[in-house]
């Protein structure tokens, strides 16, 4: 018999000093995909890899080779052990259905009704497609749960206010510093997170933006229709040394700001204090440096507070999410159940309703 399963590490059961280290970029699917197929036992896969977040989706016919083959995945790709499993969840059935409808729909997020999650997961999806590592469960699955997303955040105001990682971030800044009208700004990172971050940024009046990125035509492009400066990669840490705030979210495998470097900064500072936000998985800024006088770090997991107030004041939207959802998700099941009774091989929600 076949199950849908699914399962694996989040912000609310695994830190960040796990994620980060079995984080994975979107060009290492190619490689990636095949292998989680391979031990998990999987028939279709999807792997989902975000800041708060690496997770997958499939269809197996052994449950229990599939759980116990999360952590040889990770093992055997990273080559790095831990005990994966005691930080990790696992679904099957119905339940995995419920998982993936809310996560695309952002009630799974650390920002309740944030919108990245969703492009995150479709960018997972069509990776996954692309590589044949999907079929006729995935594929349905997947965009039924778009579909239903879609009309949950069109019908509610889920997405009203401080929805995002990048908002969260902002509002942080704000509350350091009272306001952030006259303060100076840098940004690492040209992806959507950095825009999104940027953009924010302009409308709370700061009167300096710097843009850094590896590749400077995006800089340059980011900063087009913002009043900022986009400034070489190789410039940003000697101009960090004129600005209040760093927020960081580069795709770099590695830290791209150390103890080292940041110490002959300091002492062009005079003492001002300087604010880093890290946004990145993994981490692009040393953990060290928060010991350094002056300096203060704050990093994905620690947006959690405002994330958590936020949830308090959408907890009406989220049930009326959850109801919008709903025949979604009994029509998918209908769907199964009928393709299972047609076909003795496509049994994959053979304990469906009770799992």
């Amino acid at each position: 018999m076949q199950f849908l399963v699914g399962g694996g590490l989040n912000y609310e059961q695994s830190p960040l000093e796990l994620r980060e280290r079995v984080a994975f970029r979107r060009e290492e699917l190619i490689r990636a995909l095949p292998l989680l197929l391979q031990e998990l036992s999987l028939e279709e896969g999807v792997l989902v890899s975000t800041c708060n977040r690496v997770e997958y989706f499939g269809v197996s016919r052994d449950a229990g080779r599939c759980q116990a083959g999360w952590s040889r995945f990770l093992e055997s790709y990273h080559g790095i052990r831990a005990d994966w499993e005691s930080y990790s969840q696992f679904r099957q059935g119905r339940a995995c259905v419920d998982h993936l409808f809310e996560l695309v729909s952002g009630l799974r997020s650390m920002v309740i009704g944030e919108t990245e999650i969703f492009g995150q997961v479709k960018a997972a999806y069509e990776a996954a497609h692309q590589l044949r590592a999907t079929g006729v469960w995935l594929n349905r699955l997947f965009q039924t749960s778009f579909s239903a997303a879609k009309a949950a955040r069109s019908r509610t105001f889920i997405t009203r206010g401080n929805v995002s990682v990048s908002s969260v971030a902002v509002e942080l800044a704000e509350r350091l510093f009272g306001n952030l009208s006259g303060r100076s700004v840098m940004v690492l990172g040209a992806g959507e997170t950095s825009e999104k971050t940027a953009r924010a940024l302009e409308g709370r009046g700061v009167s300096l933006l710097l843009v850094a990125n590896r590749t400077h035509d995006r800089a340059c492009e980011l900063v087009k229709e913002l009043r900022g400066e986009a400034i070489l990669w190789s410039e940003f840490l000697d101009r960090s040394a004129e600005v209040d705030i760093v927020i960081s979210s580069t795709s770099a495998p590695h830290l791209v700001l150390t103890r080292e470097k940041l110490l002959p900064l300091l002492a062009k500072r005079k003492g001002d204090p300087l604010f880093l936000i890290d946004l990145a998985v993994p981490r692009d800024i040393d953990p060290s440096v928060h010991a350094l006088d002056g300096v203060y770090l704050y990093n994905i997991d620690d947006l959690q507070t405002i994330a958590r107030q936020n949830l308090e004041d959408r907890a009406a939207e989220i049930v009326r999410c959850r109801r919008l959802l709903q025949p979604y998700v009994e029509r998918f099941s209908y769907w199964a159940e009928q393709r299972q009774r047609q076909s003795r091989d496509s049994d994959v929600m053979g304990n469906f309703r009770t799992a």
